[in-house]
C-alpha cells in the first residue's frame, strides 16, 4: 500500500462519524433517502442465489449509458441477478424509470433480476460490510469511479473488477500522475479496463491499467432517450408552429446567457420559446427567477405551468423528460459546453434528429463531439450572448441546413450499436462457471497482472 492510499485510508475511518453527519444534511437537500441511509453505510440484504454479478453507475448519464449492456447480460444468462448501485438519488431515479418492470419484480428465485442500491461511501468498514453481505462473483465500475478503499477490498477477497467505459480527461490525469504507484496500485486492481476513448486507453496506460483496450463509448450505442407520446402531443399543440430553441442539461451560469441570447433574439423572432432544462431539477425555482427579474414571461413544468402562447421561456425542472423535449426543440445548445463543466451528451440528441450547438468545452465528449464537428453533425458557437443569438437566428432561418444537421449527426450515433452486447460477453467471462468464484477471480486477476 502506497502512502497516500494508506492516508485515505486513516483519513475515511477517521472521517466515519462526520460522513454520517454530512449524510444526514445531504437527507435535508434531497440529495439522499432517509429512509436508505443505511446503503450509503453498506448494509446489505438478502443475497440472490446463484451467479450475482455487480455493477456501479455514478450517476444519469452512467446509469443510462449501462443500461443496453444490462438488458444484453440478462439476456445471455437466464438465471444471472444483477446487483446496480449508483452513488446518487437522480441516478436512482433514471435506472429504475428506464429499467422494464418486469426486471425488478421477484422473478422464478423469488428474487428480483436487478437490484438497486446505494453504494456506500469509501469508508474500509463500510465498504468491507457491502462486499461481504452481497457477495458479488465480479464487479464492474462505470467510467471513473476510481475509488481506493472499495478496488482494494474487492482485490482482497478476490472479486474480479472490470472498469467499462473509463475515462479520465486531461486534468485528471495531470492529478493522478503526480501519485504514480498509487495510480498504478488502483488501476492494478481491474482484471479488465475497457476506455470509451484512444485518449482516455493512452492515458490509463500510462497511469499503470493492465492492458486498457478501447471499443468504443457506450454512451455513442445507447437508446434514444424516451418521451411519453401523449405529453409531446399536448405539447406540440400548445406550441404549435413556434420556433423552439432548447437549452439542455444546463448548469450554472448558462442560463443567463441563454436568456440573454432570447432577448437579443426577441425582436425578429417574437414568438420564440426558449425551454432551459436544468442538469439538476432541483434549481428550476432559481432558474425560472432569472427568468422572471428579467421580465421574460416563465412558467415551471414541476409547478403545474405550461408553454402557452404568452410564454417565452419554459423552465423543465422535471428528472427523465429531456427526450421529450428534444423532440419538440427546432435546436437546441447542449450544456454544461457553455461553461467550463466539459459538456453533456450530444448524441442523446444526435439520436432524436435535434440539430445540435455546442460551446467550447466539451473534453468530458472529445471523441464524438470530434466525429460530429468533422462530419458537419453539430455547429460550434461562442459562449457569448450576441454569438449565440446569431448562431441561433441563422440556424432558425435555414430549415433545410437544420435538417441536413440532424441526419448527420444521427448517422454519427448510430455507428456503435453493437458495443453493449460485446461489452456484456467480456464482463460474463469475468463469471466463474458455477462455485468456486474466489478461485476463478484469482485466476483472472493474475492474467491481467
Amino acid at each position: 500500500m502506497t502512502i497516500p492510499t494508506a492516508a485515505w485510508r486513516l483519513a475515511t475511518t477517521l472521517a466515519a462519524p462526520l460522513l454520517r453527519w454530512h449524510l444526514g444534511r445531504r437527507v435535508l437537500r434531497g440529495k439522499e433517502i432517509a429512509a436508505r441511509l443505511a446503503e450509503r453505510r453498506g448494509l446489505a440484504a438478502a443475497r440472490p442465489p446463484g451467479r450475482l454479478l455487480w455493477l456501479h453507475a455514478a450517476s444519469v448519464g452512467e446509469a443510462i449509458s449501462a443500461l443496453p449492456v444490462l438488458e444484453a447480460l440478462l439476456a445471455r444468462d437466464a438465471a444471472l441477478h444483477l446487483l446496480v448501485t449508483t452513488g446518487t438519488v437522480t441516478g436512482a431515479q433514471a435506472l429504475l424509470h428506464r429499467l422494464p418492470a418486469a426486471l425488478a419484480a421477484p422473478g422464478a428465485s423469488g428474487f428480483p433480476r436487478v437490484t438497486h442500491r446505494f453504494l456506500p461511501l469509501d469508508v474500509p468498514g463500510w465498504v468491507a460490510r457491502f462486499l461481504d453481505g452481497w457477495r458479488p462473483d465480479a464487479g464492474v465500475l462505470v467510467e471513473s469511479e476510481l475509488w481506493p478503499n472499495l478496488i482494494a477490498a474487492a482485490r482482497t477477497r478476490r472479486i474480479p473488477m472490470a472498469l467499462v467505459n473509463a475515462r479520465i480527461s486531461p486534468r485528471s490525469f495531470a492529478r493522478w500522475h503526480r501519485f504514480p504507484r498509487s495510480a498504478a496500485e488502483i488501476l492494478g486492481g481491474f482484471a479488465l479496463v475497457l476506455a470509451r476513448s484512444e485518449g482516455d486507453r493512452a492515458r490509463l496506460a500510462t497511469l499503470g491499467a493492465p492492458a486498457p483496450q478501447c471499443w468504443g463509448d457506450l454512451k455513442a450505442a445507447a437508446a434514444p432517450l424516451p418521451a411519453d407520446a401523449a405529453a409531446l402531443e399536448r405539447l406540440r399543440a400548445l406550441t404549435g408552429d413556434r420556433p423552439v430553441f432548447l437549452a439542455a442539461s444546463t448548469h450554472p451560469g448558462e442560463e443567463a446567457l441563454v436568456l440573454a441570447a432570447h432577448a437579443l433574439l426577441a425582436p425578429d423572432w417574437p414568438r420564440l420559446l426558449t425551454v432551459l432544462v436544468p442538469r439538476h431539477p432541483d434549481r428550476g425555482v432559481a432558474v425560472a427567477e432569472l427568468a422572471a427579474r428579467q421580465g421574460l414571461a416563465v412558467a415551471r413544468r414541476a409547478g403545474g405551468g405550461a408553454p402557452g402562447a404568452d410564454v417565452a421561456v419554459y423552465v423543465a425542472d422535471t428528472l427523465g423528460e429531456l427526450g421529450l423535449f428534444y423532440r419538440l426543440a427546432s435546436l437546441a445548445v447542449v450544456g454544461g459546453s457553455l461553461v467550463p463543466h466539459g459538456g453533456q451528451n450530444p448524441l442523446e440528441a444526435a439520436r432524436l434528429g435535434c440539430p445540435i450547438l455546442l460551446g467550447p468545452h466539451t473534453f468530458n465528449f472529445e471523441e464524438p463531439v470530434a466525429r460530429l464537428m468533422a462530419a458537419g453533425g453539430a455547429g460550434l458557437v461562442v459562449p457569448e450572448p450576441a454569438a449565440l443569438a446569431e448562431e441561433v437566428a441563422r440556424m432558425l432561418s435555414d430549415t433545410a441546413g437544420r435538417r441536413a444537421m440532424a441526419a448527420t449527426a444521427a448517422s454519427v450515433a448510430a455507428g456503435q450499436a453493437g458495443l453493449p452486447a460485446r461489452v456484456a460477453d467480456a464482463l460474463l467471462e469475468l463469471l466463474p462457471e458455477a462455485s468456486g468464484a474466489a478461485e476463478a477471480g484469482m485466476a483472472i486477476l493474475t492474467r491481467g497482472a
